[in-house]
């Protein structure tokens, strides 16, 4: 029998606030425990929770950058349950009244499968406290307590393992070209809980779906749906059944593992937010957020094909890596030989970085350098060769024209002065010239290099060489 997998994926975003959600405690990721915390974040009596402005307006970047309907009543719901993440016994979410609703994102896959993932809704709410857990008991950290979130929920488009690496990676990409969120998955600003059902190939019916709690990479994302797939197809085959639970990936059995089960969906008892009034957006100011958004990643790649011409892979490699799409942009303010510069960016960049174990933000190469030694080098001033050597010193910070003055490197292009030699170097390999005659296009590139050795790596190799067929076809 053939099954089709039915995937909706849920992602808790944390957005890139100074402050909390509902308080003016700060936020900040690896501070000592329990340090960016303060009353409200642990529901002391008597405190009240007070909207972080800037974190609506993020949540209306995403909102808009995913084509939602912006919901201009913002309104906050209380979600009750008691957890020892949550002391004060409730999280302030948006059940009802969700920032933006019906959205899309197009997403591809590696093997060039093209398609549109609705999305349900995007809602606000704080994010709870971080556990430690081990054989002495639980720690709780309550930094994370009261951090701005958002939740990106998908409808259930999604059909296989490829297809969410695509959803999620597209969706870490956008937020972080929005400055909505630093998506660092590692750290936990970014989670993923995907829902997994299997059904009978041409069902619309829904089958019994397992939710795979937290995964923290995109390539965890992919493991752990195939591997739910493949447990779900191996039950079902044997004439088992599918039990709702909650599952985690385990990357070293390469399988999810049960955490808990699900009876039913369990009863939190939303009710409206009571210390929280409805709060209505003045549209003027929603417009304006959306007038001042930053460059989506689809319109860069646009950019980078039209204006700049570069092929779709160059571009695609410059979009998925931000820090490189921004230094390729500041090399560009220089220069205007784009796909040199975009070579040099995408390839001999990140491998010198890499050589030298170098992290990006501390990159020792300034895009005007590099810009003045991709002109030198279309100039004729210094050669292809010549500007390995060059780049090596503009990643010590050095300037390429002292480099070139330092090192006698200044390429000779001067046809009076080459010509004087190109001549001096046929009268002395008169073998040669009979080479040339005889068929022999080898003996072009021998009496090229003897000019080369001759200049000492200084002559202009094009012009060197045309200059030497021009003599050879006169003798």
């Amino acid at each position: 029998m053939k099954y089709e997998t039915v995937i909706g994926i849920e992602i808790h975003c944390e957005l890139k606030t100074k402050t909390k959600m509902f308080s003016s405690a700060p936020v900040a990721f690896g501070e000592v425990a329990n340090t960016c915390v303060n009353e409200v974040d642990l529901g002391h009596p008597g405190t009240l929770p007070c909207v972080n402005k800037e974190a609506v307006k993020l949540a209306i970047k995403a909102a808009t950058a995913l084509k939602c309907e912006i919901d201009p009543l913002v309104k906050f719901d209380r979600k009750n349950y008691y957890y020892s993440d949550l002391p004060k016994g409730f999280q302030i979410t948006q059940q009802f009244h969700p920032i933006g609703k019906g959205g899309c994102i197009h997403i591809e896959t590696k093997d060039g499968v093209e398609k549109d993932i609705r999305i349900n809704r995007i809602h606000m709410e704080e994010d709870t406290a971080k556990q430690f857990h081990s054989e002495a008991g639980t720690l709780i950290d309550f930094n994370r307590a009261g951090t701005p979130l958002i939740e990106i929920v998908s409808e259930p488009d999604i059909r296989n393992g490829a297809e969410a690496a695509a959803y999620v990676e597209k969706l870490r990409t956008l937020l972080l070209y929005l400055g909505v969120s630093d998506v660092k998955m590692e750290e936990g600003s970014m989670r993923c809980d995907v829902n997994v059902s299997i059904r009978e190939a041409g069902s619309d019916t829904f089958g019994t779906k397992t939710e795979v709690k937290n995964l923290n990479s995109i390539s965890n994302v992919q493991k752990a749906i195939d591997a739910e797939v493949e447990r779900q197809i191996a039950l079902v085959s044997k004439g088992e059944k599918v039990v709702q639970a909650t599952r985690r990936y385990d990357e070293t059995q390469k399988t999810t593992i049960l955490m808990r089960k699900k009876e039913g969906d369990v009863d939190y008892k939303f009710f409206p937010e009571p210390n929280i009034p409805p709060i209505r957006l003045d549209a003027a100011w929603i417009k304006d957020i959306q007038e001042h958004m930053e460059e989506l990643p689809d319109e860069r790649k646009a950019r980078y094909m039209k204006e700049n011409g570069l092929k779709e892979y160059d571009a695609s490699v410059l979009v998925a890596n931000r820090d490189l799409g921004d230094f390729f942009d500041a090399v560009c303010e220089h220069t205007k030989n784009f796909k040199k510069a975009a070579n040099w960016v995408i390839v001999e960049l990140p491998a010198a970085l890499n050589k030298d174990n170098i992290k990006f933000a501390n990159n020792p190469c300034e895009p005007k350098h590099l810009a003045a030694m991709i002109n030198m080098v279309e100039a004729g001033e210094i050669s292809g060769k010549q500007a390995k050597v060059v780049f090596e010193e503009i990643m010590k910070g050095k300037d390429p024209k002292t480099v070139v003055e330092e090192k006698g490197m200044k390429q000779m292009s001067d046809t009076s002065e080459l010509l004087a030699m190109v001549t001096s170097v046929l009268d002395a390999n008169p073998q040669s010239i009979e080479d040339f005659k005889n068929g022999k296009d080898r003996a072009v590139g021998f009496l090229v290099g003897q000019v080369m050795k001759a200049s000492k790596g200084q002559a202009n190799p094009a012009l060197t060489n045309k200059l030497i067929q021009e003599e050879l076809k006169k003798r």
